[in-house]
C-alpha cells in the first residue's frame, strides 16, 4: 500500500507569525518527527495570498494579512523546512482553505495502487479539515487519517470540534 503524507500550511505566519498560536508552536517538534520518520510521498500545502488579500472575501472576513507569497510569513517554519530536506515532497500552493488540486495529485501519486493518506498541520479547524474532507469525498474507500498531536486549531476548542467533525465523516483520528 502506498503511503501519502499531507503537511498542511506549516508556514511561519501560522506557527509564530501573524496568525500564530502557542499550540501551533508546540506541535512543530512532533510534525518534524513525523516527517523525518515518514516513508512515502509527501505533499506540502502553502496557504498563498497576494498583496490584494484585504480586497478578497477571505480578507474581509479575516482582516489579518498573512501568507502573502514571497514574504517571510509565507515560507515554511524553519524546523519543518529542515525536516523536509532530502524527502520526496511536492509543494502545493492553494488559494483557499482546501486545495482543489490535491485530490488529483494524490491520484497520480497512487498510480492505481491502494493508498492511505495522513494529514498533519495547521489549522485543524480550517485548512486541515477542508483538505481531509476534499480527500474523503474524492476517495471514499481510502484510509484517510489525521494525527491530532501534529495539528493545532485556532483555539483548543475549535481543534477538538474539527476532530469530532472529521471522525463523524469517517476520517480516522489517530490515538
Amino acid at each position: 500500500m502506498k503511503k501519502i503524507l499531507v503537511v498542511v500550511d506549516m508556514q511561519k505566519d501560522f506557527v509564530d507569525g501573524a496568525l500564530g498560536t502557542p499550540e501551533a508552536v508546540r506541535i512543530v517538534p512532533a510534525v518534524c518527527e513525523k516527517i523525518a520518520a515518514f516513508e512515502g510521498k509527501i505533499f506540502v500545502t502553502y496557504d498563498t495570498h497576494f498583496e490584494n488579500y484585504m480586497d478578497t472575501r477571505e480578507g474581509k472576513n479575516l482582516p489579518v494579512p498573512h501568507c502573502i507569497k514571497g514574504t517571510e510569513g509565507w515560507m515554511l517554519d524553519k524546523a519543518v523546512e529542515k525536516a523536509l530536506e532530502g524527502k520526496d515532497f511536492t509543494p502545493v500552493e492553494k488559494l483557499t482553505f482546501g486545495s482543489t488540486a490535491l485530490p488529483e495529485l494524490v491520484r497520480t501519486a497512487a498510480a492505481g495502487e491502494e493508498f492511505s493518506v495522513e494529514l498533519i498541520g495547521l489549522c485543524t479547524d480550517i485548512c486541515v479539515v477542508s483538505n481531509a474532507l476534499l480527500l474523503k469525498a474524492n476517495f471514499p474507500e481510502a484510509e484517510i487519517t489525521v494525527d491530532p498531536a501534529c495539528c493545532a486549531g485556532v483555539t483548543p476548542a475549535s481543534h477538538e470540534a474539527a476532530l469530532t467533525t472529521m471522525a463523524f465523516c469517517q476520517i480516522g483520528i489517530e490515538k
